[in-house]
């Protein structure tokens, strides 16, 4: 099935405001964990319209789905994965940071189960992931960013048939994050973790904190101390 969608809409969701989330270059050092980071504020549960971009919508055309980040965890190892709920073209992704290649990958699992890995970079607060696609001779890209202080996420999808040099915009699915608004001014925790923003409550010793994710939350449990110890020293400005 293609995941392109035709039709003509104007997609009413278009956001404002533009994307925070920081570059890879600010990172502190190469490791997937520092680098994925900058992703802290795709984190969380989003709730999303979808529809073909700058164009009249019409009929069928619009779809609503759920969207899910989780930091995930093994030994030194760290990625991030995606679930999409009732999603019209995604139903799944698996988000990595390859220090060698210096490129963010993604392996994006499509409603009928087939794979495809994007590769790309996380820039002015844009990531922006492609593939060459052989059988159709052309570049597919997609492109994530927050917006709206990490209450806004966006992805969108294009191609580029070959001998081109301008992408097509096919569509784009905005979301907003669930359980928060974009006049919310309540306390923001940080994740003892990964640095993002905690929502979910974890105690040990008497002493609870909040982790940003049910990966964050096993990977605490597991080891209270080392992740405690890590981060009291950064509020410290300790290495």
């Amino acid at each position: 099935m293609s995941w392109r969608r035709s039709g003509a809409v104007l997609v009413s969701f278009l956001l404002i405001a533009g994307p925070l989330t920081r570059g890879s270059d600010d990172e502190e050092d190469g490791s997937p964990k520092a680098a994925l980071q900058a992703l802290n504020e795709f984190i969380g549960e989003w709730e999303g319209s979808g529809g073909p971009e700058k164009r009249r919508v019409e009929r069928g055309e619009s779809w609503d789905e759920t969207v899910s980040w989780s930091w995930k965890f093994k030994g030194n190892d760290a990625w991030l994965t995606m679930q999409v709920k009732n999603g019209r073209y995604l139903k799944s992704g698996e988000l990595r940071y390859l220090p060698h290649q210096k490129k963010y990958q993604l392996t994006a699992t499509d409603k009928d189960n087939k794979k495809r890995i994007f590769a790309g970079a996380n820039k002015d607060g844009y990531l922006i992931l492609e593939r060459l696609d052989s059988d159709n001779q052309e570049t597919q890209r997609i492109t994530m960013n927050s917006a709206g202080d990490g209450v806004r996420f966006i992805y969108r999808y294009a191609h580029k048939p070959e001998g081109r040099t301008l992408f097509t915009k096919d569509y784009q699915v905005a979301c907003t994050k669930v359980g928060e608004s974009l006049a919310s001014s309540a306390k923001k925790n940080k994740c003892p973790v990964s640095g993002g923003l905690g929502t979910i409550a974890v105690s040990h010793n008497g002493t609870t904190y909040y982790v940003c994710c049910g990966g964050c939350r096993d990977a605490f449990n597991e080891n209270p101390e080392k992740y405690i110890k890590e981060f009291k020293a950064k509020k410290a400005g300790k290495k």
